[in-house]
């Protein structure tokens, strides 16, 4: 039975490497275009936005906290099947715990690696790498869609945690993360806090000097609300009370057509590496010959 079991969690995947699309799209500098979309998703889980809320410097600096997770989900990603960071993200989640807020002996607890939560946060960094594939590099096939989300059952199982709550196939994916959207996602306060720059600024980052940051601020601020607001499905849009419109949604579908452009694609393309991919990504492709 082990070994059938075995067989079977070889052959329901594809593997990631210098040819797989998740390796090609994830790792992309372009990546910023799609705003936080991964973060904020994320939290509008309740038991993750209530762990992220418990035990993170998300409040206190945002910046910080961004910068401290991402690495590990890259050199994940980028590791080769015997030497990945999956296990340590694991390890880094076992005391996120806690009481979710409600009536006493009724709210019930949360844990960072329970199945289902542990896998909506990788749902959302899969999801992070087929949106900006799809909308800013070029209209993803069917076939390459199911590609990638095969691809991302190997990543997902990386980590060591259940895949119980994997879908099998992209088509049931796509049920997985329709039934997310619309039934379960809530604004927790988390999530709230991470786009409320739409409307009242972004706080002046520690490392930027005020003085800079003023200049700065007037052109950054819109630009950051356009891409966070555009770059959320429409449904959390309602959710979170992000402000948009038809002639804002018609402007990001242009802004997106742009960047799909073949000359657009063609120019970044011929750029270098180390500027069309961030360092992790770059010393992957390096280090399996394709520099």
């Amino acid at each position: 039975m082990t070994e059938l079991a075995e067989s079977d969690s070889a052959t329901d995947a594809l593997p990631l490497g210098p040819q797989s699309l998740v390796w090609r799209y994830f790792g992309d500098n372009r990546m910023f275009l799609i705003g936080p979309r991964p973060a904020v998703l994320q939290n509008m889980l309740a038991e993750l936005g209530q762990g992220v809320l418990d035990h993170s410097v998300w409040f206190a600096d945002t910046a910080a906290r961004i910068k401290r997770s991402l690495p590990p989900i890259f050199m994940t990603v980028y590791g080769s099947e015997d030497d990945n960071a999956g296990v340590s993200v694991r390890d880094f989640h076992h005391n996120i715990k806690g009481d979710m807020p409600g009536p006493p002996g009724k709210a019930g607890r949360y844990h960072a690696l329970d199945p289902d939560t542990y896998y909506w946060a990788h749902a959302t960094f899969f999801d992070q790498a087929l949106y900006f594939a799809d909308t800013f590099v070029k209209r993803l096939s069917r076939e390459e869609k199911e590609q990638m989300y095969l691809e991302s059952k190997t990543w997902y199982r990386r980590y060591g945690v259940s895949d119980r709550p994997m879908p099998a196939d992209y088509a049931e994916f796509e049920r997985y993360w329709d039934r997310m959207i619309n039934e379960v996602l809530v604004a927790h306060r988390t999530a709230v806090y991470g786009v409320g720059y739409v409307t009242k600024g972004f706080p002046r980052p520690k490392a930027v000097n005020p003085i800079v940051w003023r200049l700065v601020a007037p052109v950054f601020n819109p630009i950051a609300a356009f891409l966070t607001t555009g770059g959320m499905p429409p449904r959390t849009r309602e959710i979170l009370g992000l402000p948009w419109s038809d002639r804002k949604e018609r402007n990001y579908q242009r802004f997106a057509a742009f960047w799909r452009s073949r000359p657009v694609n063609w120019l970044w393309d011929h750029l270098p590496m180390n500027v069309r991919y961030n360092r992790y990504a770059a010393k992957g492709f390096a280090q399996a010959g394709h520099a």
